[in-house]
This record gives C-alpha cells, structure tokens and sequence, in this order.
C-alpha cells in the first residue's frame, strides 16, 4: 500500500494527507451513492469541497484546507476562478507525472522545473467549453530527453487522460 500512496505523492497529493481513511475525515458533506460511475480501480484519495454561489460564491474542502472565494473571470471580485483552479491542478498533477516519467526512464529533471498552464474559458455560439496549454521549462535539459518526458506525462497524468478528447490542449516544451 505504501507503494501506491508514494506514486500518489508524487503527483502532488501528499502521503500524510493521503493515509488519512475517509472514516477518520470529518465532512460537512453529504454522502450520496453515485450510480453511473462504475468502478474503475482502487480509489487512493477522493477530494471533497462544497461550492455555493457558484462563479460569485465561495468554495471549502470537507477538510477545511481549502476556503476559497470565487469570482467571475475577468471581474474585480477579490476570489479566484475555476480556470485559475483547474490551471493550478492540472500543472501539478503534470509536473508529478514528469517526475514519474524521469523515475521510469532513469533521467534527472531539473529542480527549476515549472509549467506555466493557462486555461481558456470559450464561447461558441451559446455553448462554454475550454481549452488549454502547459508551457513547460526544463532547463538544461536535452530537448529530445525532455520533449520524451512530456509526452509519456501527458500519457499518464490524471488531468491530461480526463480532457483527452474532451478539449484542445497543447503542451509546449520552452
């Protein structure tokens, strides 16, 4: 087990975060069955939070970490927006999925690794939808090593396999 909460480490979730059961997890939140998700493999953390006043409205975790307010694109408000968020997420998540991949194929990245995502709310015709690009700076590396890492990550990060086909995205090596 601990095997699996290290590789879940790696792509950003924490271990001592992660080894909490749900049972020992206070949740604000309200259980519900969810009957059209049919099981597709162990569950290693389940992120919960509650969002109320949507786009203008504020957002917690059942584990109180996250309290966020949220506001509008683009708008005065004082909060963060789900672009913003989902931005934050998916980088880290890649940027454990690199880390997997360097382990695989025995290469060190560079501590002065970063990814700057940037997420597009759009609007075609009457209908919303996004799109995407990770800018990803390696530095000193090899772009051939490098460009190899970003592919196989892409492959195997959570976030990427989630909006593979779903919306546009482009992952740059800079």
């Amino acid at each position: 087990m601990d095997e699996e909460f290290n590789a879940f480490a790696a792509y950003g979730g924490g271990a001592e975060a992660s080894r909490q059961s749900s049972a020992n997890q206070q949740s604000s939140l309200e259980e519900k069955p969810m009957n059209n998700m049919a099981p597709v493999g162990k569950v290693l953390y389940t992120g919960k939070t509650r969002t109320t006043g949507g786009r203008a409205g504020t957002a917690r975790s059942s584990d109180d970490r996250l309290d966020i307010k949220l506001s509008p694109p683009g708008s005065v408000g004082a909060g963060t927006n789900p672009e913003q968020l989902f931005a934050a997420g998916w980088s880290a998540c890649f940027e454990g999925a690199i880390a997997n991949a360097a382990r695989s194929m025995r290469v060190a990245i560079p501590k002065e690794l970063a990814i700057d995502a940037e997420v597009d709310l759009v609007k075609t015709g009457d209908e919303y939808s996004l799109q995407a690009r990770l800018n990803v700076d390696l530095p000193g590396m090899n772009r051939n090593i490098a460009q190899a890492l970003l592919d196989r990550a892409h492959q195997t990060c959570p976030y990427s396999r989630a909006t593979r086909g779903n919306i546009a995205v482009q992952i740059t090596l800079i």
